[in-house]
């Protein structure tokens, strides 16, 4: 599979993009109004304990509070061993598993309210962004990302990723960093890590563990609330965590941006062969590389399947709903095989456009419903493998009777539809705005309730200009018969300026 990276620099923005056989797969937005803040590190006070949450509010200085669950709080007495992994958007994008591959029983926690005290001082990671009208997820339990180890100073305990797959490997891995880490130290071990010698992960260790050193040095002599250290740039965290041998091409439009990628992979991947290209062409480099329309293509509600059928993606607050629809497609031999055909069509593009789109937390996925059921396994066996190249850790449930299949996705950032838009100011992101004929109606009761009161023989009706052809033509008769009933003239004013629902009744 030909993977590249392209890079848009601007003096505003950054975009930076993963293109996998010519098509976007992954993109990464960063504006200098709006810096990302997952993987920073704050030094914040508890503004508020909520015991029947089993969470805290901390101040770290940002507009909400930011949120910290009872899991992610570190007890110095007694620290929490379990990892809570995925700390970041990009900083650690494997699964890991326990030391003898099963899944760890959970212990009980103990109540937040004797781990946490109000007007503490509280040494934080930003885990998960702001996302809507929720403020940061925040978690004590630091992890700093390098190349091939992710380091966790307050939790003991060795992690693999799931990634990789052959048992001697990770029983090598495992072996060189249990002998080499720092005593009650934690480390994950991350993918980039395959078949690299314990030079190389030694190398990456000692950097981790001096960052440490410095952050926890530097927190402890700042006021609060404050930003002690502060993730890496998005193409330097981009280069960091998905650069992979695989990726033979980087082209990138800015000659600063040019350097700085040429000092990182030097300093940080010596051995890595990839081709670095600084694009100076007229054309912008997202438009020669056909991007700009990828990522419009990204912003529509409906997206059409090669096959005429189409997908409606809707985001809400709570979920995000998926409905399949066989569109203009109406097959070749029967029903059942139309159904099937559009079903396994749509599973590829559905799983397109959940990770370009970097849509997270509950989907539903409404597909045509499906008598066989060899069919709706057959689907459901699709979506999983559909999804498998996804980094971000997903969860899928059986396709029910009803075609709706249930699934999660980790989101710890916005997705692209919320980063690059915002709600419509007509409809506030309802999706729709009242008629011209329920606003007519509308505008007549309001009429028949306040025209006795104005003063005067003239009444000035002031509204939009489609609700205004609306009272001349089709609805004049019902003007006419206010006129009459109350004895005033009135007169509509067409308004361009006016939202569609808006208007002013007033005297002449």
């Amino acid at each position: 599979m030909a993977r590249k990276l392209v890079i848009n620099k601007t003096a505003h923005e950054t975009r930076v993009a993963l293109q996998e056989n010519g098509h976007i797969s992954e993109l990464y937005i960063e504006r200098s109004c709006d810096l990302g803040i997952v993987g920073n590190i704050y030094k914040g006070r508890v503004i508020r304990v909520l015991p029947g949450m089993q969470a805290a509010f901390v101040d770290i200085g940002l507009d909400k509070a930011a949120f910290l669950y009872v899991a992610d709080v570190f007890d110095e007495m007694e620290a929490v061993v379990d990892y809570i992994d995925g700390r970041s958007d990009t900083s650690e994008p494997d699964s890991t598993e326990t030391e003898n591959g099963e899944t760890e029983v959970e212990q009980p926690l103990p109540p937040i309210e004797t781990l946490l005290d109000e007007g503490q001082d509280i040494l934080v990671q930003v885990a998960k962004e702001p996302l809507g009208t929720k403020g940061a997820r925040i978690s004590s339990h630091i992890s700093l990302p390098g190349r091939h180890l992710v380091y966790m100073p307050t939790i003991d305990h060795i992690g693999i990723s799931r990634r990789i797959e052959n048992p001697e490997e990770k029983e090598r891995l495992r072996e060189i960093v249990e002998r080499i880490r720092p005593p009650h130290s934690g480390f994950i071990v991350r993918t980039a890590a395959e078949g690299k010698s314990e030079e190389e992960l030694r190398a990456d260790m000692n950097y981790l563990a001096e960052l440490w050193c410095d952050i926890d040095q530097h927190q402890s002599s700042m006021s609060v609330p404050a930003l002690v250290h502060s993730d890496l740039d998005v193409t330097s965290k981009v280069l960091r965590d998905i650069l992979t041998e695989d990726i033979k091409d980087i082209v990138v439009d800015s000659q600063e941006e040019h350097d700085k990628i040429l000092k990182f992979l030097s300093t940080y991947m010596p051995n890595l062969q990839c081709n670095i290209q600084l694009y100076t062409d007229d054309i912008p480099l997202f438009d020669m590389c056909g991007l700009e329309i990828e990522i419009a293509r990204a912003l529509e509600r409906k997206v059409w399947l090669k096959s005429g059928g189409y997908i409606i993606i809707e985001q809400t607050e709570a979920l995000t709903a998926i409905d399949v629809n066989t569109g203009r497609y109406v097959g070749k031999r029967n029903q059942e095989d139309t159904i099937l055909k559009t079903n396994l069509e749509a599973v590829k593009e559905i799983a397109y456009q959940v990770r370009l789109r970097n849509i997270g937390g509950l989907i539903i996925i409404d597909f045509i419903d499906m008598e066989k059921e060899l069919h709706r396994d057959q689907v459901h066996g699709s979506l999983e493998e559909a999804l498998k190249g996804d980094k971000n850790k997903t969860n899928i449930l059986k396709i029910s009777e009803l075609g709706l299949v249930e699934m999660t996705r980790k989101r710890v950032r916005e997705s692209i539809g919320r980063t690059l838009c915002e709600p419509c100011p007509y409809c506030d992101g309802t999706g729709y705005i009242k008629s011209r004929t329920t606003m007519a109606f509308e505008i007549f009761r309001k009429l028949q309730r306040e025209a006795r009161n104005l003063p005067g023989y003239r009444i000035n009706l002031q509204v939009h200009p489609d609700v205004a052809t609306l009272l001349y033509d089709e609805e004049r008769c019902i003007i006419d018969e206010i006129e009459l009933q109350f004895q005033k003239q009135i007169t509509v004013i067409s308004r361009p300026n006016f939202h569609m629902e808006q208007y002013v009744i007033g005297d002449g």
